[in-house]
């Protein structure tokens, strides 16, 4: 398992036990966490799962594909630091990551 948190916009955090191999987004489903909308159900076809990632773990999580990039064009007030969440896999590197959901999702 793999320690990840991730922060609603309102401050709440969610400490989540995520499985190797599953998405941030799957986990944020799961849990309930508010503002992960999903639409397209982790397809990259929708920028309804936008989070930021904490810039400790910029690095670790990586850089964008072109799809990701073409679909992060749609959502609300993307920064350097944008993903979506259904394109970050969980892995022992990210074991410890943070991010956090934006005000609205597009």
């Amino acid at each position: 398992m793999t320690a990840i948190t991730i922060i609603a916009f309102d401050g709440t955090e969610y400490a989540i036990d995520a499985v190797n191999g599953s998405t941030v987004m799957e986990n944020a489903i799961r849990n309930a966490v508010p503002g992960i909308e999903a639409e397209c159900g982790g397809a990259c076809a929708c920028a309804t799962c936008h989070v930021y990632v904490d810039d400790a773990w910029t690095n670790a999580v990586g850089k964008p594909e072109a799809m990701e990039e073409d679909m992060l064009d749609f959502a609300f007030d993307v920064r350097p630091n944008s993903r979506l969440s259904c394109q970050i896999k969980v892995r022992d590197a990210l074991d410890g990551l943070v991010v956090r959901v934006p005000e609205r999702q597009a």
